[in-house]
């Protein structure tokens, strides 16, 4: 993202991870394989406009893994037996990439279907990415993207940020160069992409990485109670405090605030929060004037410059000292097939099932079911991003017991509408009438329940969605959510925000709102 020079208060280091000003060329990403160790492998297919062609089988491509040097390559081919020698052909062809398969090799699948000649794939399948099943276990993502030739080694048991794409490459790259700085930091992204685990490896990776890391979470702290939340409270400040208390800020010192949701910061507080950060003091409830040696990252999934957002700008400026976008899964999805398989196995570990994932001689209807499983994963668009991957993971391999079965929700969310692809295209301006109970609650549950994202799932406008909403009785918005219900469902959650809203089925972050506009405490 380029730097606006309109704006001379905009931060002046930010930090870009798309790479647009980069070579683009189509890359062959392994996704699935029954060596399980060789998934986010790629290799380059080496394509021009004008000629040339690419087999795609058994013996090539070599592929690579990440931290290979660029200069000395040794790649391996596939060597699935079940992948015929010549599979597919790719080559260029008028308006496209075309794809053919072999007369009488193995069966192959192209974006969810399968291929019995040719398919042509334009520029925009590319961009977004194409999967490809081979055989019966293997599973590749054929996507035009860019490659740096930055390279930041990473060992396997570095699970913090896991993904071998170039977008992760450049992002371990980033927090690199940000960790070895003071500045402040304002990480921003869709809900779900990691923004947390950004802040964490930032932090831990700076010269204050052996101090405190304090994390809040600004969307669920009552306005009234903000002040002393954050900066302290004097003994006797207010009624009931019978002793000093210090807040997050002074917590932090020596190391690191991490203000999560600090879009949602109240509007109250933000004069307050500003002066903390420019002066690097804070004023206690009652008490005196104290100074504070801390690094602020902050994070938000929320639109600070839109016009509707109460955010001040002087805010936003002095928090970003550098910014972070985060990219969402859809834009990375290379990093699906080490995502899901870490997901995976963390969740059998955790639940006593340590042999889950089979080997390449194991059996071969297992290996065919888990290439299935991560094939539809990649077919998935991913609303929720790495959160909701993680979360299906860990419903994946709960629903294992003697056989392999892919449990009903995530049966739900992959065909909602039966059949076909996995995630359907629909109209960019669509009738609400035209769309019936089934898929209305299907696509809220998919969104989580944030109603911007719903509609744009649906292709329709916000406001038909609080309307369509407002008319089913067994649905509602957060604002409608009763105190005495949410301060049960916060306990029962023990004070997990995104968990309380999904319980209570309403937007996490209008329950902030909701939370932020009431007097509402809990511990």
């Amino acid at each position: 993202m380029a730097q606006d020079s309109s704006d001379p208060t905009l931060p002046s280091v930010v930090a870009s991870l798309r790479g647009d000003y980069q070579e683009r060329e189509l890359i062959l990403t392994i996704v699935f394989h029954p060596r399980t160790s060789r998934i986010g492998e790629f290799a380059v297919l080496a394509l021009s406009n004008a000629s040339g062609d690419n087999t795609i089988g058994r013996l090539a491509p070599s592929f690579q893994t990440a931290n290979a040097d660029p200069a000395n390559v040794e790649g391996w081919p596939l060597g699935d037996p079940h992948v015929s020698k010549l599979a597919l052909k790719a080559s260029y062809s008028g308006p496209g990439l075309q794809l053919a398969r072999y007369p009488d090799s193995s069966r192959c699948k192209v974006n969810g279907r399968e291929l019995s000649d040719v398919v042509v794939l334009d520029r925009e399948q590319l961009r977004t990415g194409v999967p490809i099943l081979m055989g019966h276990g293997v599973v590749l993502l054929l996507r035009e993207e860019s490659r740096s030739t930055l390279r930041i080694n990473r060992t396997r048991d570095d699970t913090a940020l896991l993904g071998s794409s170039d977008y992760m490459n450049r992002l371990r790259g980033y927090i690199s160069q940000i960790a070895s700085s003071d500045l402040d930091v304002l990480i921003r992204g869709e809900t779900g992409t990691g923004k947390e685990l950004v802040a964490t490896a930032i932090h831990s990776a700076s010269i204050r990485g052996k101090a405190a890391l304090v994390s809040v979470n600004m969307a669920a702290i009552p306005s009234s109670l903000a002040p002393a939340a954050l900066f302290g409270s004097a003994r006797g400040a207010y009624t009931g405090a019978d002793k000093a208390g210090a807040g997050y800020f002074e917590q932090a010192e020596g190391g690191t605030l991490f203000l999560d949701e600090v879009g949602d910061t109240p509007t109250e507080i933000q004069a307050q929060l500003l002066r903390a950060l420019q002066q690097r003091e804070i004023q206690c409830v009652g008490g005196a004037i104290k100074q504070v040696d801390i690094r602020v990252i902050s994070a938000t999934d929320a639109p600070l410059e839109d016009e509707t957002c109460d955010f001040k700008a002087a805010l936003r400026h002095r928090l970003s000292g550098c910014e972070v976008f985060l990219l969402p899964l859809r834009e990375h999805p290379e990093d699906i097939g080490e995502l899901l398989c870490h997901f995976i196995t963390q969740a059998a570990l955790q639940a006593g099932k340590s042999e889950l994932l089979p080997s390449e001689t194991g059996d071969v209807k297992a290996i065919a079911f888990w290439a299935e499983v991560f094939h539809c994963f990649l077919m998935y668009s991913w609303p929720g991003n790495i959160r909701e991957l993680a979360n299906f993971a860990q419903q994946l391999v709960l629903a294992q017991g003697q056989g392999q079965v892919l449990p009903q929700p995530l049966q739900s969310a992959f065909w909602p509408e039966g059949g076909g692809k996995v995630m359907p295209e629909r109209s960019a301006c669509r009738k609400m009438q035209d769309i019936d109970d089934n898929e209305f609650v299907n696509s809220l549950e998919e969104a989580r329940f944030e109603l911007a994202l719903a509609a744009k799932q649906m292709g329709v406008s916000r406001q038909a969605v609080y309307r369509r909403i407002d008319n089913t009785p067994d649905l509602r918005i957060a604002s409608e959510v009763t105190l005495d219900e949410l301060r049960v469902a916060l306990a029962e959650h023990r004070g997990d925000l995104a968990a309380t809203a999904w319980a209570l089925r309403v937007s996490r972050v209008g329950l902030g709102t909701r939370l932020r506009n009431s007097t509402l405490t809990w511990h």
